[in-house]
């Protein structure tokens, strides 16, 4: 899907925002743009002192005057090098400062985005914000802003030493600017709408490949490949001919450019020498102009290229803009700290949708007491997976109310609410870091000696100590260096350490081979003892325990009871599905 970009009308206030980040860093803002404002006058000098120095040297044939010339021109260059250095390393200095701040307030922002957000837009194309459309930004103002301004300068300094020193001949020189003026600003039209292209292609080439690769089991499972390949073909294709076209606007800009620019000293050649011969000039103001004329159309040439990068970091600035500005939060966050909750979970006419209009919870209510364990049962698209998403608040409500302690959730901090809710998912996510990294997720206030303590507790650390590098063995990205049934118990022991007051497990024994699974219920019964606990149960027979089993059907409780109560129900819901696995797995 590509995405539109503002007109010009926009561009300026992007333009401001951008600059707007500058603001904490003014001391070296300031360094840059004093070293390029006086490079511009330093470089001008210096073709005025070569006419001088010829001038001169032919009429007076005075070598200790042509000495102090060259000392002077070798003190304009030296000046011209420290300007230069002051120049590219202080604006370099500062963008790659912008970005880091812009960077970090990005992935921030990201981070506390609702689900929602993330379920209607591609992975691919935020890691492509956050890495290259930001790095697109530093040569805003690195190669744009910076440059745009030395270039201007460095060509107005010139123009008025041009008339300063023979105003028919700056006529001359500058009678070629309209054309190339003309010429730039066509390409530079152009060239704009074709990096927009090319951008767009970027993030489609991103997110085509991060699916891809993430999905790469499915694909290879279904034999795919080939229709993949020929898929990434298409869209790498697209991607080649954006930039080609790219290519195509500036091998016909360039030549354009340089032959003007050729014009246009040849035009100063042959006016300087009648001027010469009227005794209007002399040798050594042609040779200025010659040198003066190169300094004034190089930057032009170039001018239109720099304004692309100018461009560019404003088209990626408004990309970047999007996902700063997106109000993607939980809409009400209390102030209330969850650290002292005893765990009592409360639903109550709770009705919500994924997409407007198409409800997954029809106004369920049930009541967890504290230190019990629930069992949530139902069909695949009964919404038992969403009762998870809603306690954490990862998804808001469309109505009703859910409470813990009898306290909406609303009127608890975020964070320390989530801190005292603990999730075991059925897929299970594991970063490319050690096992004692992915248990704790690097919180510094769980220490080794207490994850041993605990895995010993719900009887996994033999499983660890069997594996190279035991606790600090890396399970690589989403760890697949470990089976499932070990990335599950991986998972439990994560829970574990944090110590929560309510506890979920999206329950995936039935992924497992025997052995694992038995090592999973221990550690369920060991985890659930004495914390509020609910269980989304695939399996009927490993709830038995559960102090209350609910029962959903499309959004609906349809029962609520115990094992034995719900079995006792001759026509029952959780009868019929408990006596149609029973069969199945008498038959398997």
């Amino acid at each position: 899907m590509s995405e539109k970009v503002s007109g010009n009308a926009f561009d300026i206030k992007i333009f401001l925002r951008l600059m707007s980040y500058a603001k904490n860093y003014k001391l070296r803002f300031f360094i840059a743009a004093i070293s390029t404002i006086t490079l511009a006058f330093v470089s001008a000098v210096n073709p005025y002192i070569v006419g001088i120095t010829v001038n001169d040297f032919i009429k007076n044939q005075d070598v200790n005057q042509l000495i102090f010339y060259i000392q002077i021109l070798s003190t304009i260059v030296f000046a011209e090098v420290i300007l230069q250095f002051l120049f590219i390393y202080y604006a370099n200095w500062v963008g790659q400062h912008i970005i880091r701040d812009i960077r970090a307030k990005v992935f921030r922002n990201i981070q506390s985005f609702r689900m929602s957000y993330f379920d209607a837009t591609s992975v691919g194309r935020l890691v492509t914000r956050v890495v290259s459309d930001i790095e697109t930004i530093a040569n805003f103002f690195t190669q744009g802003v910076f440059m745009i301004v030395s270039d201007i300068l460095k060509m107005l300094v010139v123009i008025v030493v041009m008339f300063v020193m023979n105003w028919r001949l700056a006529l001359v020189a500058l009678s070629v600017l309209p054309i190339l003026v003309y010429a730039t600003k066509i390409f530079q039209v152009a060239i704009k709408a074709t990096f927009q292209d090319v951008r767009n292609e970027v993030a489609n080439l991103n997110g085509f490949v991060q699916e891809r690769v993430t999905g790469m089991k499915i694909l290879q499972l279904f034999t795919r490949e080939h229709i993949e390949y020929n898929n990434f073909k298409e869209i790498n294709n697209k991607h080649k001919k954006a930039h080609v076209k790219t290519v195509w606007f500036y091998s016909i800009f360039f030549p354009i450019a340089e032959i003007v620019s050729s014009i246009a000293i040849g035009l100063i050649v042959w006016s300087g020498g009648y001027q010469i011969l009227d005794s209007f000039t002399t040798l050594g103001a042609v040779i200025a102009f010659i040198k003066m004329s190169q300094m004034l159309f190089r930057p032009l040439r170039q001018i239109a290229d720099k304004f692309n990068q100018l461009q560019m970091g404003i088209v990626s600035g408004e990309r970047v803009f999007k996902v700063i500005d997106t109000k993607s939060f939980i809409g009400k966050e209390g102030s209330l700290d969850a650290s002292t909750i005893k765990g009592d979970l409360n639903f109550n006419k709770v009705r919500f949708s994924y997409i407007e209009g198409e409800e997954v919870l029809k106004g369920i209510s049930f009541q967890v007491d504290k230190g019990q364990t629930v069992a949530i049962v139902g069909a695949t698209g009964a919404g038992k997976s969403t009762i998870i998403n809603l306690i954490n608040r990862f998804y808001e409500i469309d109505s009703g109310s859910i409470s813990v302690d009898a306290i909406p959730v609303e009127d608890y901090e975020l964070s320390s609410l989530r801190n005292q809710i603990a999730v075991v998912l059925q897929d299970v996510f594991l970063f490319s870091d050690s096992i004692y990294n992915n248990i704790t997720l690097k919180n510094p206030k769980i220490t080794l000696e207490e994850v041993i303590e605990a895995s010993k507790k719900i009887g996994i650390h033999n499983f660890i100590m069997t594996l190279p590098g035991n606790y600090h063995y890396n399970v690589k990205e989403r760890g697949v260096m470990l089976s499932s049934g070990q990335r599950q118990l991986i998972a439990f022991l994560r829970a574990y350490v944090s110590s929560p007051r309510i506890l979920i497990l999206d329950e995936a024994t039935s992924s497992v081979d025997s052995h694992a699974e038995q090592m999973i219920q221990y550690a369920t019964d060991t985890i659930t003892k004495g914390r509020t606990s609910i269980i989304i149960a695939h399996r009927l027979a490993t709830i038995k325990k559960a102090d209350k089993i609910i029962v959903m059907d499309k959004g609906i409780l349809v029962e609520e009871g115990t094992h034995k109560e719900l079995l006792n129900k001759k026509e029952g819901y959780y009868k019929n599905l408990y006596d149609k696995q029973f069969s199945l797995e008498l038959v398997s």
